[in-house]
C-alpha cells in the first residue's frame, strides 16, 4: 500500500489513493496504522475513492478504528493531494463527504501547487435532533450539561458531524484530557461529540483547542472551528468572518449571511510518502 502523509494545521492523515472502495478490516487497519508508537501515527485514515457524484469521494476512518462523517482539514488535504497530483487541473472540485454531502472546493495555487484551500462546508446543522442530541429544540445555545459535578453551558452544531462549543476563559491552557472524553461520551450526545474549547478575543477572533470524537486532542479541527464561528454568532459573541485560532494554526471562517453556507479557508501540506 502506497501512502502520503499530510496534514492541515497538524491535523495529520494518512493518504491512500487509487482504491476503489475501502477494504475489508478498515477499522482495524487505522487503529494500527495511526498508532503513533507501533504505526505511521495519524489521527485518521483517508481515502480518496472514485466518485458518481463528485470530482473525488472522501472516506475517513478516524484512529480508533470509527469513520467520521467529516473533516475539514483531512478535505483541504484531498483537495490539496489530487491537485499537486496531477490527478485533476480543476481549481474549483467537488468532493463527496459521508455526513456532508458532495462539498465546493477551491484551489489557491501558487507555483503549480495548492498553496491555500477554500471549502463550502454547507449549512450548518442546529435542530437538535439532528446534530444529533436527545435535546429536541430547533436550536441549543448556551444549554447547561454536567460532568462530574462541573456544570458547562454548550451549544450544538453539526457540520456534517456533531459539536458542543463551550466558551472557557483560557482555551490554550484548558484540561482537554480531564474534561474532552467525558463530555464526548455524555448520554446527551447519542452519536458521541466533539467537543470545542473557546475563549473569544474579539469579534473576529477566538481562540479554540478540541477533543475530537474517535481522535482525541488534536492540532486543529476544521468543522469544529466552522461550528465555533456559527455558535460564536448564536451567542451574539463574534461577527460572521472570524479567524479561528487553533495549536496548529489559524483558518478563516465565514457564516455567510446570503446562502447560510459556511466557508473555511486554510493551508494544508504533504509530510512525507512511503510503501507500507
Amino acid at each position: 500500500m502506497e501512502f502520503t502523509k499530510m496534514n492541515g494545521l497538524g491535523n495529520d492523515f494518512i493518504v491512500v489513493f487509487g482504491e476503489k472502495d475501502l477494504p475489508i478490516g478498515v477499522d482495524k487497519l487505522a487503529v494500527d496504522l495511526c498508532n503513533r508508537y507501533f504505526g505511521i501515527g495519524a489521527d485518521g485514515l483517508v481515502y480518496i475513492l472514485p466518485s458518481e457524484r463528485a470530482d473525488f469521494r472522501m472516506r475517513i476512518i478516524n484512529s480508533d478504528g470509527s469513520e467520521a462523517e467529516q473533516c475539514g482539514n483531512a478535505i483541504r488535504c484531498v483537495a490539496k493531494f489530487v491537485f499537486d497530483n496531477g490527478h485533476t487541473d480543476k481549481q474549483w472540485l467537488t468532493i463527496e463527504t459521508l455526513g456532508a454531502g458532495v462539498q465546493q472546493v477551491e484551489l489557491t495555487v501558487e507555483d503549480g501547487k495548492a498553496a491555500f484551500i477554500r471549502v463550502d462546508m454547507g449549512e450548518p446543522i442546529l435542530e437538535g435532533l439532528r446534530v444529533p442530541t436527545t435535546i429536541d429544540a430547533e436550536r441549543i445555545v448556551a444549554h447547561p450539561i454536567e460532568v462530574d459535578g462541573r456544570e458547562f453551558s454548550f451549544t450544538a452544531v453539526s457540520m456534517g458531524n456533531p459539536h458542543a462549543v463551550i466558551y472557557v476563559d483560557d482555551a490554550a491552557g484548558f484540561d482537554l484530557a480531564a474534561w474532552g472524553p467525558k463530555l464526548e461520551t455524555h448520554p446527551m450526545f447519542p452519536r458521541k461529540t466533539n467537543v470545542e474549547f473557546v475563549t473569544v478575543n474579539s469579534r473576529n477572533h477566538t481562540d479554540m483547542r478540541v477533543w475530537e470524537r474517535g481522535a482525541g486532542p488534536t492540532l486543529a479541527c476544521g468543522t469544529g472551528a466552522c461550528a465555533t464561528v456559527v455558535s460564536s454568532v448564536l451567542n451574539g459573541l463574534t461577527d460572521r468572518e472570524v479567524t479561528v485560532s487553533l495549536k496548529g494554526g489559524d483558518l478563516l471562517i465565514e457564516w455567510s449571511e446570503v446562502d447560510n453556507h459556511v466557508y473555511m479557508t486554510g493551508p494544508a501540506a504533504e509530510v512525507f510518502r512511503g510503501k507500507l
